[in-house]
C-alpha cells in the first residue's frame, strides 16, 4: 500500500488567539498587563518566583476555560487522509484536545511542570494551580515546563529533521517573526508546496518555495488549506 503524504504544519500563537488564548499582541490582553523580563525569563523566576508561577497559573486558568476551534478539528481531519506533524510555538493542549497526535511543542507545555535541575524531568499538573513551594522528584523546586526567553529551544533539532520531509508544508498563524522557530520554513525541500494561513502579513520572504497565501484566520483559512491539499494530490478536485 502506497505510503500517506506527509503534511507537516508549523502554528503560532494566531492559531489559539481564535479559541480566545491571550498573546503578545492582544491590546489589553493579559501579556499587555505583565513585562516579558518579569514574567518569562530565568532572571525572572529567580528574582520574583511568585510573580512568575501566578503568571503562568493565570494562563493555565484561561487555557482551561478555552477550546479547540474549528480550525483544531479542521487540521485534525487531515489525519484521516494524511500523515500529519505539527509543530507548533504554543504551549497550550489545544491541537490534542481537537483529535491531533502527532504534536512537538517546540518552547514547552503549559500544563505539565519541569524540575528546575533537569530538563528532562517533566511532570504532568492537575487543575490550574501550582503551588510555588511544590518540587520535583529529584527534590528541587519545580517551574512551568515552558522554555523562557534566553533559554535553549531543546527540540529545534528534531523539528529541523521533520520539516524536510513534509510533501506539503503548512504555516498558521505566525508572524514568522520569532526565531528561531521562523527559520523551520527554510528545511522544507525546495519542490514542496507551502501554504500560509494568516490575515495579516506575515513575512514569507525568504521562503523559496511554491507559496500559496490564505489571507483569513485560522478558523476559516484551515479548511481551506486542507481542500487545497486535497487538490494537489488529486488533480481531479478543483483547488
Amino acid at each position: 500500500m502506497e505510503e500517506r503524504r506527509r503534511i507537516v504544519v508549523l502554528t503560532g500563537a494566531g492559531v489559539s488567539a481564535d479559541s480566545g488564548i491571550s498573546t503578545f499582541r492582544d491590546n489589553g490582553g493579559l501579556w499587555a498587563k505583565y513585562r516579558i523580563e518579569d514574567v518569562c525569563t530565568p532572571e525572572a523566576l529567580a528574582r520574583n518566583r511568585a510573580q512568575v508561577i501566578e503568571f503562568y497559573n493565570i494562563r493555565r486558568r484561561e487555557l482551561l476555560a478555552a477550546r479547540p476551534n474549528a480550525g483544531h478539528a479542521a487540521l485534525s481531519a487531515l489525519e484521516l487522509s494524511y500523515k500529519v506533524q505539527i509543530i507548533t510555538q504554543n504551549i497550550d493542549d489545544l491541537h490534542e484536545r481537537a483529535g491531533s497526535t502527532r504534536v512537538l511543542h517546540l518552547h514547552g507545555e503549559l500544563r505539565k511542570l519541569r524540575s528546575s535541575h533537569d530538563e528532562n524531568l517533566v511532570v504532568p499538573i492537575e487543575g490550574w494551580e501550582q503551588d510555588p513551594a511544590a518540587t520535583a522528584p529529584d527534590g528541587s523546586l519545580l517551574r512551568p515546563f515552558v522554555v523562557f526567553f534566553g533559554e535553549s529551544v531543546p527540540m529545534y533539532d528534531t523539528a529541523c529533521r521533520i520539516v524536510p520531509t513534509a510533501d506539503v508544508l503548512v504555516i498558521a498563524g505566525t508572524s514568522l517573526a520569532v526565531y528561531p522557530a521562523a527559520a523551520l520554513a527554510g528545511y522544507a525541500r525546495p519542490e514542496v508546496p507551502v501554504i500560509v494561513i494568516d490575515p495579516g502579513d506575515p513575512d514569507i520572504s525568504s521562503i523559496r518555495n511554491p507559496v500559496k497565501v490564505i489571507k483569513k484566520r485560522f478558523t476559516v483559512g484551515m479548511a481551506e488549506a486542507a481542500e487545497y491539499i486535497d487538490a494537489l494530490f488529486d488533480p481531479g478536485r478543483k483547488a
